[in-house]
């Protein structure tokens, strides 16, 4: 079977006084119908994986590949015009922060209108869309949401109406970015269910950037583990526990334990050469 989306050798560099500098070195993967996980402390460079396969590194930053296939596309050379038909529509992307990927000048109901309409539906019809997926991400009070401003949204429910915006147009593949962070244990469970309903039943691909490696484990089905903008280590989710690289062992025994747990908390030690 042709992988979904298929990564070679993705490098993403930004200036800096002393040249260029890159955070995003000789990545490469391909991804079927699954659950591909990223996992990584903060800077390891997962979430600008992310953004270089929707061509959306911000200049001045450049990200090149080897080998940047969607379904056969090559992205590299997308037009503006073919990236808007791939963007919400077949591509989506779940930003870690609403507060900064919310327009603060759009009601939340516009923004999800905006993203029903690009599948073809009336406004009736969007509406209905909109509001069926709030209610989908246990928001209780749908209506009060939908005619709601970002800044009047806690974190919470501001990164559940983003969850609900991407998933609106059921993409092909949906890269989601820390998506479950600011949502308590219920509404976590509400939207895995959510999008392992789409993996399975749509055979959408998801790649799912996250810190929590316990939720990684149990959700995802491979994992990739980045360290200095390099991928260290790939192996099954389910054998995440096993992991050989140091680096991934380490990151594992740095989570907390309710029972049985080691005082103090253990530290990650770092070897200079898992960076070259």
């Amino acid at each position: 079977m042709t992988p979904l989306l298929e990564v070679e050798d993705l490098r993403v560099s930004f200036p800096t006084r002393h040249g260029r500098t890159e955070v995003v070195r000789g990545v490469s993967f391909s991804l079927g119908r699954e659950r591909l996980a990223i996992v990584g402390e903060s800077g390891s460079g997962k979430s600008q994986t992310g953004r270089a396969i929707l061509g959306l590194t911000p200049p001045p930053g450049k990200a090149t590949a080897a080998r940047l296939n969607f379904e056969g596309q090559d992205l590299r050379n997308a037009t503006p015009k073919q990236w808007r038909d791939l963007r919400g529509r077949r591509i989506s992307l779940v930003m870690q922060d609403p507060k900064f990927s919310l327009n603060p000048v759009m009601t939340i109901g516009r923004q999800l209108m905006e993203a029903a309409t690009r599948t073809s539906q009336t406004r009736a019809e969007a509406k209905d869309h909109a509001l069926a997926m709030l209610e989908a991400v246990q928001i209780r009070d749908p209506l009060r949401v939908f005619k709601a401003y970002p800044h009047e949204l806690s974190g919470g429910m501001g990164q559940r109406a983003m969850i609900a915006m991407m998933l609106i147009p059921e993409p092909d593949l949906l890269i989601a970015d820390e998506p479950t962070s600011a949502l308590d244990v219920t509404v976590q469970i509400e939207v895995l269910r959510i999008l392992d309903r789409l993996v399975t039943d749509r055979g959408m691909g998801l790649i799912f950037i996250s810190h929590d490696l316990r939720l990684v484990s149990s959700f995802c089905d491979r994992v990739l583990v980045m360290y200095a903008g390099k991928v260290v280590e790939e192996l099954r989710a389910s054998n995440l526990a096993q992991a050989q690289h140091p680096y991934t062992q380490g990151l594992f025994n740095c989570l907390p334990k309710i029972e049985g747990g080691i005082r103090p908390l253990p530290t990650l030690q770092r070897d200079a050469e898992w960076a070259r």
